[in-house]
């Protein structure tokens, strides 16, 4: 998630121009091209921080939803289009993307609103194929809002506040961690055996080993944590013989990218939990662009950076309705790499190209992805309670960047009241007609509408 946000940056003003300015740890500058030996070693270290972030909502939301042989597909897909949504994103085509060295990749902050999609097509009786098509269909239409607001970001500084945004941040990290820990204690299809201390005891090695990284000096193992903890917690798990081998059978070796494998299909109801994530998707975006500029050297006001953030943010939109066309989840900038950047001095957008091109050869194996499903729940389980509640942290991050008066904690206080009301006690929206029961029966949406409403409502003042 974005460390800052729209609210943080400098206002823009009409003949500001910031002189772009080379930060003194860099070695490549943003449109220094580098020889093929440095930007593929610059490309693979990206791609090894960014490839868990790429792949592991994909495998929450197969796992949680059974969607069982299409995971591999879906995997493959999630790494092809951040590959062709990477180039964009770097090489900047017409107005669309930001110009800079920003690797794009499937966003954790959909698959609440994803999963509940999924689990209302699954409740009518619907197949695969249905829960697929609905969920990519309303991903396609949804990526118009960020398309149409990537134009008015500057705007809505009054609406999406830093209160409202680390609310919303806040419950999407919380509302996952259900699903992280179910898959810690064994995974959903895991009946009498959830719950086992085998499964309690590997889900916790994985994090000892995440933690343990995360303390280190040296910054490459501590981008890598995660990946690697996954790693170690696979190699105990096949150990105990707690790994699934049979689960790469019948897996395809190579596979080509087929527009609306599933179809296309649509629900309004469902349609704006997922519509409300993409504006939030939005502010979190500009902030990931500001923090890229500033390593970069870029400047980070004035027209050449405003260009930038509606350019990046017109980027995640284009490329989220790609990922949909493409039967995958919607793409956003990967903070972390910018991380990457900072370590190795390389901020060549040139670099992107590198990145793309290794990605989208990945994605034409499926039995790569299939290599990612052989992780037993426990280990995934492991990784995602620490991915998630770092969401959640940076919600809180976001709402303590300001002073917290007595208007903002009532704000707070009835927002996530009301969204861990409708997590804890799902049955006290049952009577409500069916289109508002799907509306506010996503914690995430009822805790965003709240708190925009709140904030409009309760007038600002001195304590």
């Amino acid at each position: 998630m974005a460390d800052t946000t729209l609210h943080d940056m400098p206002a823009e003003r009409p003949g500001d121009m910031a002189p772009e300015t080379r930060a003194p740890s860099l070695i490549y500058g943003l449109d220094d091209k580098p020889a093929p030996g440095p930007a593929t070693l610059a490309a693979v270290q990206h791609i090894l921080a960014a490839i868990v972030g790429i792949v592991t909502p994909t495998l929450v939301v197969g796992g949680a939803l059974g969607l069982g042989s299409e995971i591999p597909y879906l995997i493959a897909m999630a790494m092809f289009v951040s590959g062709v949504a990477t180039f964009i994103q770097c090489n900047r085509i017409g107005p669309v993307g930001s110009g800079l060295l920003s690797l794009q990749g499937t966003s954790f902050a959909f698959v609440g609103a994803v999963l509940a999609a999924g689990f209302a097509v699954k409740a009518r009786g619907g197949s695969n194929e249905d829960i697929l098509a609905m969920i990519f269909g309303l991903c396609l239409v949804g990526c118009l809002v960020e398309i149409i607001l990537s134009q008015f970001i500057d705007r809505l500084t009054k609406i999406i506040t830093p209160t409202v945004t680390g609310i919303v941040i806040t419950v999407i990290g919380l509302s996952l961690i259900r699903v992280g820990f179910t898959d810690f204690a064994g995974g959903a299809g895991a009946g009498e055996n959830l719950g086992l201390v085998s499964n309690l005891l590997l889900g916790l090695v994985v994090v000892a080993v995440i933690l343990a990284l995360n303390f280190t000096k040296n910054p490459m193992i501590r981008i890598s944590a995660i990946m690697i903890g996954l790693v170690v917690g696979f190699v105990i798990a096949a150990i105990l013989g707690k790994v699934n081998w049979g689960a790469m059978a019948g897996t395809p070796i190579f596979a080509l990218p087929i527009p609306f494998k599933y179809g296309f299909d649509f629900d309004l109801a469902l349609f704006l939990p997922i519509a409300f994530i993409y504006l939030v998707t939005a502010i979190e975006t500009s902030g990931d662009l500001t923090a890229n500029s500033v390593i970069s050297g870029q400047p980070v006001s004035g027209p050449v950076y405003m260009k930038r953030i509606k350019g990046g943010i017109l980027g995640d939109g284009v490329n989220s309705g790609l990922a949909a066309i493409f039967n995958t989840f919607p793409n956003t900038t990967f903070s972390q790499n910018n991380g990457v950047i900072q370590m190795t001095g390389v901020a060549s957008r040139h670099v992107g190209i590198y990145i793309a091109g290794i990605l989208v050869i990945l994605g034409f194996f499926p039995i790569i992805g299939a290599l990612f499903r052989l992780l037993p729940p426990s280990v995934l389980g492991g990784a995602t309670l620490v991915l998630f509640g770092t969401i959640a942290v940076a919600g809180i991050r976001i709402i303590a960047s300001e002073p917290i008066d007595r208007r903002k904690v009532y704000i707070m206080a009835i927002s996530f009241g009301l969204a861990l009301g409708v997590t804890l006690v799902p049955a006290a929206t049952q009577h409500l007609p069916t289109f508002v029961q799907q509306v506010v029966a996503t914690p995430i949406t009822l805790a965003g509408l709240s708190a925009i409403i709140l904030s409009l409502a309760l007038p600002e003042g001195r304590d």
